[in-house]
């Protein structure tokens, strides 16, 4: 009898001290949320004295002890990070070094030097220069690895075709030029931005304004006011493809996520922008 008295006590005992140690573990993680919610602003920063602290403590008016100041016993706090600046880019990358800047620009320039520049086509609709997509680094030739080559890449809307330019970046010529219809990268986004100014100009974009009327009271005039991402709209993942849209894949048609700027998203998903031929169209 005694035997089980002393198991059964033992139990209650080991109950009880789990329950504490619960407990503690619940106020440490409840108590630093609860005194920024009862402190005044100007005082968040302060740390609480804890109970039955000494008088030596910082929270009683004494001199911290070194175990408080350094977070062990003759231990100096962590000096001040500090960050590098970024090493000078030179004008021209080696090997395969990503492109320079200066690299870059004179790319694009090259590629578009070509006759028949002037009638190409961006995605606002201007003449004369076209939408840039990207432009990389060429993979080396064998046995001139130490000719640096790009690959520009960029979209004719006047054709609608995706034209790859290599060019040269030692000799500053156009190597090879492909142009290719139905291909459809990922939207850049100067074409994003192009596709919302053209929904906004819409009358199906009318919806989208009395959305952020009633979000933020305000009128939205400016596409800037909204946050817009958006990719290629592709009709062949679709089950019912409007008429309007039947053409998307040979030209080229966006489909935006938009956001008020620390505010609701406005859904924008069911209606498609065909940038090719300059309308809006509704899905679903």
């Amino acid at each position: 009898m005694y035997e089980m008295l002393r198991r059964h006590l033992g139990k209650v005992m080991a109950g009880t001290a789990m329950a504490v140690t619960g407990t503690a573990v619940a106020v440490a993680v409840t108590l630093p949320g609860a005194a920024g919610a009862d402190d005044a602003p100007g005082d968040r920063t302060a740390a609480r004295a804890p109970a039955g602290a000494s008088a030596g403590s910082a929270g009683s008016g004494g001199a911290p002890d070194a175990a408080g100041a350094g977070g062990a016993a003759g231990t100096a706090p962590p000096p001040p990070a500090t960050v590098l600046p970024a090493a000078a880019e030179g004008p021209r990358g080696t090997g395969t070094d990503p492109l320079t800047d200066a690299e870059l620009a004179r790319a694009e320039a090259l590629a578009l030097t070509p006759p028949g520049a002037a009638a190409l086509q961006d995605a606002a609709g201007d003449r004369g220069r076209p939408q840039r997509l990207g432009t990389e680094l060429a993979d080396p030739e064998p046995g001139r690895e130490d000719v640096r080559r790009a690959q520009v890449r960029f979209y004719d809307y006047a054709r609608d075709e995706l034209v790859v330019r290599t060019v040269n970046l030692t000799t500053g010529a156009v190597e090879s030029t492909s142009a290719r219809r139905g291909v459809q990268p990922s939207a850049h986004p100067e074409e994003v931005r192009a596709a919302l100014a053209l929904l906004l100009a819409a009358p199906l974009g009318q919806g989208v304004k009395e959305d952020y009327a009633h979000a933020t009271g305000g009128t939205l005039t400016d596409p800037g006011r909204l946050r817009a991402t958006g990719d290629v709209y592709r009709p062949y993942r679709e089950k019912n493809v409007p008429e309007a849209l039947a053409r998307c894949g040979e030209h080229r048609c966006l489909r935006l996520v938009t956001k008020i700027p620390d505010g609701p998203w406005i859904d924008t998903r069911n209606l498609i922008v065909d940038l090719s031929a300059r309308n809006v169209v509704r899905v679903g």
